[in-house]
This record gives C-alpha cells, structure tokens and sequence, in this order.
C-alpha cells in the first residue's frame, strides 16, 4: 500500500525560505517515488500541526520528512512533538538534534571523542565592544543558528562595534573560533557510511549563507582533489561525529582544512548539519547522486528509514 508523507517546510526561522525550497524539492521527489505527499508550511500554531498530522476523523500521514531548517524544526523541538505523536519522522531524533544545533555542546562531544576543533570560547556578545576576544583573525557566530547566518570573518581593520550590532538578534552569546586558513571541505553520511567529501570553492570571501544558496557562486568539487589522508580521515571523522551524537539518516560534517600543516593536521572539523539542505544547489544530495543514488532514491531511502518513536 502507497505510503502518505507529510513534508514538513517553512517554519519561523531566518532559514525559512531555504526550507520552503528544501521542502518543495523533497515533495517533489518524494511524488516521483511513488509516495501520496501532503505539504505542510509550518507556523507557531502548535494545535494547527497536530490537527493535520493526527487528523479526527481520517488518517494522517504514515511518515513525516521533516525538511525544516533552523531552530524550532532541526534543535529537537518538533521532533519532540513527532515522538508524542508516534510518527515516524527523518532525521535525527531529540537528543542528537538538539546536540548538533548548539554548536558549543557538538564541540565538547567531537574534541571528548579525538575530534579538532579550532582553539573556541563562548563568550556574552556584548563584551566584543571591549576588545577582540583572541587576536584576529577569528569567527563570530551565533550558538544556534545554521547556514552561516550571522557567521562573520574579524580581520584586521574590521569594526568590533558593527559585529556586535549584527549579533544582537541571535542572542546574548557568540561563539568565538579561530579562523582556520586553507580550504572548505564536507561530508555526507548517510545511515552508517560517509558518502564522499566534496571541496567547496566560493568566489566571495567565504562560504557564507549567500555562497550556499546563489547558483554559480561557489564551485563544488566532488570527490574533493585533496591528499588521500585528508579525504580519508575527513571520511572518517564525519561518521564518528555521527555516530557521537547519535545521528540518524542523513548528517553533513563541515570541515576546513589548513593544507600547509603536515599531514592531516591541519584539519578541523567545524560543525554537523542534522538536516542539511535538500534544495538543487545543496551537497548531500549531490554526494548522494555522485556515489549512484539518485535525488527520489535518497528520498525513498530517507522515508523507509525513518525513525520510528518508541
């Protein structure tokens, strides 16, 4: 019997309009595997999403492929109310969720497990108004925020004041990292294996949440033309990192690599996406058609795999 998926997509976050082409790229693929796929654009209205997922009077879906970006839909929260429901859903569950989406609690598990992180300290935004807080260059970043949003680069000659200013919407606390020089690297795991690295090669200053979704602005470079070392233990890390947090489906890892250190140590690993981006620009899906499995094989793939609540 035809399985029904609800997609979830949308959501409140400044990620939303990724999720909305996320969520229609999926919906339409999902379709072309032979799924009945019912589009949900998800608001605040909590009693609305269980309404439509566990309807009164007829069935609700078999499946929920949760294509929501950012808090709210990737930190736990609406995988909580899919394991209430006892809904099958995609991705990764509560805990490993949430893990992943505060990037200052992924650090201490990757570096507890042998993982590098750069050199790291979260610290109250406001206090960048003092000073550098470790000499430049180095990153700012929100500590729960995806897609590079409100990610800034502090050279030389930048104004501390305006980062500051720029932060002010994402919270109270940044994370602060020393800037990494070399290349961009990721990695897709799917289930329990690590896809393939892909190099990213921007033509703007870095990889930021423009180069991710603007066509022709960044070059991705699948398999990554990098020393075998590197690739293998970008590989390597990429399902440990997984696997540490307790990740189910599809997880990217996002590394750089600082090819004028020996050997493999100039890579650190930066961060891991529970529910990367699934839009035509996006890299799992592209690793995913590289090793053989097409975009509606993945989706098929991700729906009979879904994780099924307790």
């Amino acid at each position: 019997m035809t399985k029904t998926v609800a997609v979830l997509k949308g959501g409140w976050s400044p990620e939303r309009e990724v999720s909305l082409t996320t969520g229609r790229a999926c919906a339409d693929a999902l379709r072309e595997a032979g799924y009945r796929v019912v589009e949900l654009d998800v608001t605040r209205d909590l009693r609305a999403l269980i309404d439509a997922l566990r309807p009164a009077h007829a069935a609700g879906p078999d499946v929920v492929f949760n294509a929501l970006h950012g808090r709210w839909g990737e930190d736990g929260c609406v995988q909580g109310v899919l394991e209430i429901l006892a809904i099958p859903y995609t991705h990764s569950g509560v805990l490993a969720s949430a893990l992943a989406m505060d990037k200052p609690m992924s650090r201490k598990v990757f570096s507890d497990i042998g993982l590098r992180c750069p050199e790291g300290m979260v610290i109250e935004r406001r206090v960048l108004l003092t000073g550098d807080p470790m000499p430049r260059p180095y990153v700012v970043k929100p500590i729960d925020q995806g897609s590079s949003i409100g990610v800034h680069i502090v050279n030389a000659g930048d104004n501390l004041a305006a980062v500051e200013q720029a932060e002010a919407r994402y919270g109270e606390r940044v994370l602060i990292e020393r800037y990494i020089p070399g290349r961009e690297l990721t990695v897709a795991v799917l289930g329990d294996r690590a896809i393939a690295v892909t190099e990213l090669r921007p033509r703007v200053k870095f990889y930021d949440y423009e180069a991710k979704y603007t066509d022709g602005i960044t070059e991705h470079l699948v398999p990554a033309p990098i020393a075998k070392p590197v690739y293998d233990e970008a590989m390597r890390w990429a399902l440990a990192a997984h696997r540490a947090l307790g990740c189910d489906g599809l997880t990217r890892s996002d590394f750089r690599w600082d090819e004028s250190a020996p050997g493999t140590d100039g890579l650190f690993i930066l961060e891991i996406n529970t529910q990367p981006g699934m839009t035509p620009l996006s890299l799992a899906p592209e690793q995913a058609i590289w090793s053989g499995l097409s975009f509606p094989q993945l989706m098929r793939w991700m729906v009979e795999n879904a994780r099924c609540p307790s």
